[in-house]
């Protein structure tokens, strides 16, 4: 699913938590549809149980109301193996927390952060793509 096709459901949401995921690290961002921006939060380094365990803190403390996920694909938007991954996390996020998961492409989102100067490029990036997000779906 991506951003551009689930505007109708996405509308009457108002707060998000965003999630730029990887292996080792996940970043983490904020953000609502009043504003249309986002905050990073951070990154959460660790995987597994451990990784749902800091997400678990992050939507008790921002009580999000959906969650967006980035999903990579090759520059031609071939899906590739973090693809996968990625459209997996989304799941397990539904399945775990009950709450609406929307997937974003976020393609180059990474070097976008890196070319702004972030320090935590993957926080960074799930800000990246929760702009997007708010910019596609309202």
């Amino acid at each position: 699913m991506s951003a551009v096709a689930q505007p109708v459901i996405a509308a009457e949401l108002q707060t998000f938590l965003a999630f730029d995921f990887g292996l080792k690290r996940t970043g983490v961002a904020t953000g609502n549809r009043l504003t249309q921006t986002a905050t990073p939060q951070g990154s959460i380094v660790a995987s597994g149980d451990a990784r749902f365990a800091g997400i678990a803190l992050k939507i008790r403390e921002w009580q999000p109301e959906a969650l967006v996920v980035g999903v990579p694909f090759h520059p031609d938007g071939a899906p590739h193996e973090n693809t996968v991954r990625a459209q997996k996390f989304a799941r397990q996020l539904r399945g775990r927390f009950g709450l609406p998961v929307f997937e974003v492409d976020e393609r180059y989102s990474t070097t976008e952060a890196l070319s702004q100067g972030a320090t935590d490029a993957d926080a960074a990036s799930a800000v990246i793509i929760l702009e997007q997000f708010l910019r596609t779906a309202t």
